[in-house]
């Protein structure tokens, strides 16, 4: 007898529960509530952890694919653009030591590969200005579209920082509202399973039985689901990325029309590094750092001298980082999304974009019955721990290429054995060949695509033995795209607002509707 999958309940709440929820239900509409439905669990009584305030540009799709106005994303989140990050005192140390690393590709990404050439140029610009106009951009404090620019389109592309405490409300808000989820408040007390070890029902205290055919663990670093009942191991990564400590603190603006940096700031520091990240409100800042290479107290001094005399009166708020994820994320019917699923640093604001890509492809293939459901599992562990590993990857990366000497954090981040594989085959590459495009990554849904590796590289320092043939060959074509570079970062630099003016403009005005 076919049992076909028409029930999906999703269990805790916050950023990673809402999003799949939404994207589910939106997915899926017109079957609601006919013969679909998709409900939420969360207890009454657990706050949400949300501390990761950045995201990738990815959350504008998927906010407009589930119909949320960006309007009001604004007004209701305290969300202001994030055009990408800053990293000072990475490569030396030095107090001038810094790099973007924008959210806009190169120029002609596509038709030509800009690296060799600036390589070869040597002219004193960074690779970023170079090759793209969002680091002056940034430097002016500009914002990255206009009033008169519709909602979730860019002038410059852009993801948002936003507070995760309200976010998660704001989506809970439009689930039920718009999207039919049903929403339920209740402790979960048991996990009841079938005969054949899939979930069958939730026992809750204030609801009773809750059955579904498929179900999202959305329980945060508990895993609830995933972990405690079906006993997916949890895979550690601290071998390979240290920091395994957050100290987070809310910083007041001096002002309220203090101006809001549309970056996020990442500042290195003796064993790990600083977050600094702007809200029209506020500033969220923090110490990821390393325990075993410093202690707590060394940290939150740091960290107090990072704000200055604004720290004084401010609580400090400590979060464990548990690096690593789970060895299979979708086990029978049950599918690991959010924390429940691992945690990494929150170097790259990876955090919600795994949600995103996690709770699309979940959509996208949700099996019809529970007969092929395997197969689809088998397919989404395949990309998901890929996803998982280039990530791992990608934040390595930022580690291995420094120079700085001053601690033993820095130096143990450069040790052979400490340094992935595939990083390590990538890196040998590099120095004889540019990343470029997709040459060297075999997934259509890269989290970091080879313009991302390129900022970092060159960014810090790193060389590629340039062959003067490839350079010669393409060498007007070059030229042309980085004169438009030059071109079209002055454009920009004088159409565009302030940040902090267009957000007050989008709150009062509103942006104009696709």
């Amino acid at each position: 007898m076919v049992r076909p999958i028409t029930r999906v309940v999703v269990v805790g709440g916050g950023t990673a529960g809402w999003l799949a929820a939404g994207v589910i239900a939106a997915k899926h509409r017109n079957r609601i509530p006919a013969s679909f439905t998709v409900t939420l669990v969360e207890s009454p009584n657990t706050p949400i952890i949300g501390v990761g305030e950045g995201t990738w540009p990815t959350l504008r799709s998927t906010l407009s694919r589930i119909g949320v106005s960006e309007t009001e994303l604004f007004r209701q989140c305290d969300a202001a653009f994030k055009q990408g990050a800053w990293f000072g005192r990475w490569t030396t140390g030095a107090s001038n030591d810094g790099y973007y690393h924008p959210l806009m590709y190169p120029q002609n990404f596509s038709q030509i590969n800009l690296a060799p050439h600036w390589l070869a140029s040597g002219d004193g610009r960074s690779f970023c200005d170079a090759v793209c106009p969002q680091g002056r951009i940034c430097d002016d404090g500009l914002a990255p579209k206009t009033i008169a620019t519709a909602e979730y389109e860019a002038v410059a592309n852009y993801s948002y920082h936003l507070d995760a405490g309200k976010f998660a409300p704001f989506l809970q808000r439009h689930c039920c509202d718009k999207l039919g989820v049903r929403h339920v408040l209740a402790d979960v007390r048991r996990v009841n399973l079938t005969e054949t070890g899939d979930i069958r029902s939730l026992e809750t205290e204030q609801a009773g039985e809750i059955e579904g055919d498929l179900f999202i663990d959305c329980t945060g670093f508990k895993a609830l689901l995933i972990g405690e009942t079906l006993g997916v191991p949890f895979k550690s990564c601290t071998d390979v990325l240290f920091c395994d400590t957050a100290l987070a603190m809310q910083v007041p603006h001096a002002s309220p029309t203090s101006p809001i940096a549309s970056h996020t700031i990442s500042t290195a520091q003796s064993a790990g590094w600083i977050w600094d990240i702007g809200l029209p409100t506020r500033r969220g800042v923090g110490h990821v750092f390393s325990s075993r290479h410093t202690s707590v107290d060394h940290a939150e001094r740091e960290l107090r001298e990072y704000v200055g005399a604004a720290a004084k009166d401010l609580t400090v708020r400590r979060i464990p980082i548990r690096s690593g994820y789970r060895e299979t994320f979708w086990k029978r019917n049950c599918v690991a999304v959010g924390l429940s699923a691992g945690f990494l640093e929150p170097l790259e604001s990876s955090a919600i974009v795994l949600v995103e890509m996690s709770v699309k492809l979940i959509a996208e293939q949700m099996p019809v019955c529970r007969e092929v459901m395997d197969v689809i599992a088998a397919r989404f562990n395949a990309t998901t721990e890929y996803r998982w590993g280039r990530i791992i990857d990608f934040l390595k990366l930022h580690y291995v290429l420094t120079k700085r000497d001053d601690s033993a954090f820095w130096r143990d981040n450069r040790l052979p054995e400490t340094i992935p594989e595939r990083l390590q085959n990538l890196l040998l590459l590099w120095r004889y060949q540019s990343p470029w495009y997709h040459d060297e990554f075999d997934r259509i849904e890269e989290v970091f695509p080879a313009a991302s590796y390129q900022y970092v590289l060159y960014g810090m320092g790193f060389r590629t033995e340039v062959e003067p043939t490839i350079v010669a060959g393409n060498g007007k074509t070059a030229e042309r795209a980085m004169r438009e570079n030059v071109a079209q970062t002055e454009r920009l630099r004088t159409g565009l607002p302030r940040h902090r003016d267009l957000i007050r403009k989008i709150v009062e005005q509103g942006l104009q509707q696709v």
